[in-house]
């Protein structure tokens, strides 16, 4: 019995070094800082989206939303209200709740859900399809040229059975998202506003993300195409002035590309 006891008393300490190490990890998962996430956010925009002075936790937080030119870039340019966020358990994956007062729309969710080596990130969106609003001023905060042209107007961006997976450093999208430039404007015009636009990205089955601009109205005519890859957005179309406000958008068709009689080539990537 004697020689029995100290094997049993090992055993009993593994088990109770065992129980406090996993109930270590999952307080540490449980109680993960909303700073973990922000690190996750502004990685895998390069930097470019920020998630400042972020507080609670992972799973229950909340953040600013600060648009950057990205590494070394003076540029920034907050939203007045502080993006909210619900991360829980959902079927097979994850569901991400998010909620911001001035921008998002109602009942607006992310569905993550974990495969071989990649994940599938659903946007799930109430029954008008749309995602939110912003200003459009808040471009300014990528740097150059936006910076330069400082739009005006708003953004609206809504999800038609869209989700994105991501594999590596890849990502391919299904479905369609929508972004709508709308009443937009410049400081570089006096015209005001310049016109609405749409940017459609539409997955390919090839796994290619093809873009579409074209104006809806206005007196500055945009139309473009391209794709989306893993270096970026490659868009070639062209900007133009419709009849007789040639004179007044001359000087802004002479920045935003080079000139070619009376459009002006645009070129992204």
């Amino acid at each position: 019995m004697t020689r029995n006891s100290p094997p049993r008393r090992q055993r009993a300490s593994l088990w109770a070094l065992g129980g406090a190490l996993l109930g270590a990890v999952l307080g540490a998962v449980a109680f993960a800082p909303a700073a973990w996430l922000a690190q996750a956010v502004q990685s895998a925009s390069n930097g470019r989206l920020l998630l400042a002075d972020a507080q609670g936790t992972v799973w229950n937080g909340h953040a600013l939303m600060v648009l950057t030119g990205g590494p070394g870039s003076r540029d920034a340019a907050v939203l007045p209200s502080r993006l909210e966020w619900r991360l829980g358990a959902s079927g097979q994956g994850l569901k991400l709740d998010l909620a911001q007062a001035c921008c998002m729309a109602p009942d607006v969710s992310l569905t993550l859900s974990p495969g071989w080596g990649q994940w599938r990130v659903g946007i799930q969106t109430g029954a008008s399809k749309e995602i939110g609003q912003w200003p459009a001023g808040w471009l300014e905060g990528l740097g150059a040229p936006l910076n330069t042209l400082r739009p005006a107007g708003h953004l609206r961006l809504s999800a038609h059975d869209a989700s994105v997976m991501r594999k590596g450093q890849g990502a391919a999208l299904s479905g369609r998202l929508e972004l709508d430039l709308l009443q937009t404007s410049s400081r570089l015009s006096t015209l005001d506003p310049l016109g609405s636009y749409k940017l459609t990205l539409t997955g390919d089955p090839s796994g290619a993300t093809l873009v579409n601009l074209r104006t809806l109205d206005g007196a500055l005519q945009l139309s473009g195409q391209g794709q989306v890859d893993a270096k970026g957005l490659h868009l070639r179309g062209e900007a133009r002035a419709s009849s007789g406000q040639e004179a007044a958008l001359n000087n802004l068709l002479n920045i935003i590309g080079r000139r070619n009689g009376a459009a002006s080539v645009l070129s992204i990537g």
